[in-house]
């Protein structure tokens, strides 16, 4: 996944945010989401990535866009 993937997405999965965000491994991107270093939102038994709040935190623009 690009860069320009992830900010045209809501939310990643946790080791796919880790690493296109952070260049961590799986291992290590659930640990920054355990420490709460990468933000999450749990729904039921998965665990997401806001894309907003990461990018916000690094300068980067999202690319959303709406499917209606």
């Amino acid at each position: 996944m690009t860069l320009n993937d992830a900010l045209s997405r809501p939310t990643l999965s946790v080791p796919d945010a880790g690493a296109v965000f952070y260049g961590l491994g799986r291992n290590g991107s659930y640990e920054a989401a355990k420490r709460g270093d990468i933000p999450t939102i749990r729904i039921g038994r998965k665990i997401v990535v806001p894309v907003a709040p990461i990018a916000n935190k690094l300068g980067l623009r999202l690319t959303l866009t709406a499917v209606v």
